[in-house]
């Protein structure tokens, strides 16, 4: 494993949750880490902690990701968890909410990639976020698995062209990253119990363990065009 000691990080998403995970276990690890996001005031409320500087980036627009990376200039790695989940039947989902997924997810990374790569070390690599749902299908969350199974084959796509940077991505499972709270606690805690029950982990992920994963991604030197399953194997049954 590639030590990521002194190692410049970018991390986009919230202040919570995955992100916030990430950012931590990075700091662990020694890197130094850039947290950007759409509300940087409450990300430097999130983060009081001299190895995290925080930036502005909106994944939607290309004039401001290009602002971003012109701003930061070189950093050895990209990090992205940003989401914008269109979750709902094909009848009830609005075209509005499903652009926006692929806007957030998968048009967002490819903006990235655009104009970072030119900025990273020829060891430095990209680590973009996919989900269960590109290999298991279920009712209600078509767009959601449609969205995951563009970034999978994004990354793929990318680590060739880009070689020899690395391209990855992490594919969780259900995590409690507070992406549910939405639901309500009693819709919530049904839904954890169910997949609980019939995932072979027999429980959903913790952001930690997602963080992990970021992490070995990052510092494995030899991977490359991956999507690593971080799911308990909730998609085999």
């Amino acid at each position: 494993m590639a030590s990521l000691e002194g190692r410049r990080i970018l991390v986009i998403g919230r202040g919570s949750g995955i992100a916030r995970a990430v950012t931590s276990a990075l700091r662990t690890a020694g890197a130094q880490v850039v947290a950007a996001g759409r509300d940087r005031p409450a990300l430097a409320e999130a983060y009081d902690d001299p190895g995290v500087e925080t930036a502005y980036v909106d994944l939607t627009d290309e004039t401001v990701v290009a602002a971003l990376a012109e701003e930061l200039g070189r950093v050895d790695h990209v990090v992205s968890t940003a989401s914008a989940r269109a979750r709902g039947t094909v009848a009830e989902l609005a075209h509005d909410v499903v652009r926006r997924s692929f806007d957030v997810k998968v048009l967002g990374p490819l903006l990235l990639a655009k104009h970072f790569a030119p900025r990273l070390p020829a060891d430095g690599s990209f680590v973009f976020f996919s989900g269960s749902s590109a290999r298991k299908a279920v009712a209600g969350m078509p767009a959601v698995g449609a969205t995951n199974a563009s970034v999978d084959a994004l990354v793929r796509g990318l680590a060739v062209e880009l070689a020899p940077l690395r391209v990855n991505a992490i594919s969780p499972g259900t995590v409690d990253t507070g992406a549910y709270d939405a639901l309500g606690e009693q819709r919530k805690a049904e839904l954890f119990a169910a997949r609980a029950a019939t995932s072979p982990a027999r429980r959903i992920g913790r952001p930690e363990e997602i963080a992990e994963a970021v992490v070995f991604a990052l510092g494995s030197s030899f991977l490359t065009g991956v999507s690593l399953a971080v799911d308990g194997g909730e998609p085999l049954v």
